[in-house]
């Protein structure tokens, strides 16, 4: 029990290394202390610790990952984790060698993300619409549904990250504002564009917030987020959205298992790009650091290369 105390405090050396260097954010802090507390368990149960497990011990616990019936994205993930973990080891001196070095991972096949048609979103949008219009809506749920079409127009408008989302801030809704900065992984900035339709969704559902404030002459302090929640964080959860989004999926007749805020990010990119945006613009908008990132959408560019052959070029058959 001592090698795995031990490993807990290097874990937690490790994610403040992270969190102070890299800017690792909240949620992928918590997915690297879950990935390696797992393998800290593994090692425990062999007799090793993370100082003194070798390479032999880590395929073990690749294998042991995949005898679980990890998927090979997972073991993947997992991977790169424990990789992370042995260099940082290795750089603060506390081993000798990397162990990790020279393991080979699963081959990983990058799947197409899901995306709506321009048709599905303008349905999601148009019902979206019609709920903020109901006429024996109660205030509380006219101004819910205002929220909803306000974060469906913003994030099919942008393509931000849902937590990127969530957390925008309540002057994120001036009505002159055209464009909006945005704080993503790692603590860094970008500024994305706004179109007038979001404008006008942030306007107006700030505006029915206001009224509905004024109206019960509450003198509580107004929240700092465009999308204010009673919860701990005080603003709107990721999961709170997700499920509303679905219930809308459902409600437009669609199939709530192939809809998600990411799905709607993904939806955002490929539209673009099938209308000619550059694949460095999507990658700046989505606000990837890398563009193999982004090029996972470069199916969409390839279809819409093919079919500008096929209907421009002078020789193609009529």
């Amino acid at each position: 029990m001592r090698a795995k105390a031990s490993d807990g405090k290097l874990i937690t050396l490790f994610l403040d290394m992270m969190a102070a260097e890299q800017g690792a954010g909240d949620n992928t802090l918590a997915a690297y202390r879950r990935d390696l507390d797992d393998l800290s368990d593994f090692l425990t149960r062999s007799g090793a610790s993370l100082i003194e497990a070798d390479t032999q011990a880590l395929r073990d616990y690749l294998a042991d990952l995949d005898g679980r019936g990890f998927a090979s994205a997972s073991v993947a993930r997992r991977l790169s984790a424990l990789r992370h973990m042995f260099r940082f080891l290795l750089n603060e001196r506390i081993r000798a060698e990397d162990p990790a070095a020279i393991l080979s991972g699963p081959k990983r096949g990058r799947s197409l993300p899901k995306v709506l048609s321009v048709a599905d979103v303008d349905r999601m949008l148009t019902r979206a619409k019609e709920l903020t219009e109901m006429a024996d809506a109660s205030p509380t749920q006219r101004l819910r549904a205002m929220r909803l079409y306000c974060l469906l127009e913003v994030l099919y408008a942008t393509g931000l990250r849902v937590s990127e989302l969530v957390t925008l801030p309540r002057t994120a809704a001036r009505h002159d504002a055209r464009m909006i900065m945005v704080r993503g992984k790692g603590n860094k900035e970008r500024l994305v564009p706004l179109n007038q339709a979001s404008r006008q969704a942030m306007a107006d559902y700030l505006a029915a917030m206001d009224a509905q404030k004024a109206e019960k002459k509450a003198s509580v302090t107004a929240s700092k987020w465009l999308f204010p929640s009673f919860g701990e964080s005080g603003h709107l959860t990721r999961q709170h959205f997700a499920r509303d989004l679905k219930e809308l999926a459902m409600a437009s007749g669609l199939q709530p298992r192939l809809v998600s805020p990411h799905v709607l990010r993904h939806a955002f990119a490929s539209h673009l790009l099938h209308n000619g945006a550059d694949l460095r613009i999507v990658q700046t908008l989505l606000g990837h650091t890398d563009i193999s990132t982004t090029q996972i959408y470069t199916h969409v560019v390839e279809e819409r290369l093919k079919s500008m052959v096929r209907d421009l070029h002078p020789l193609a058959e009529k």
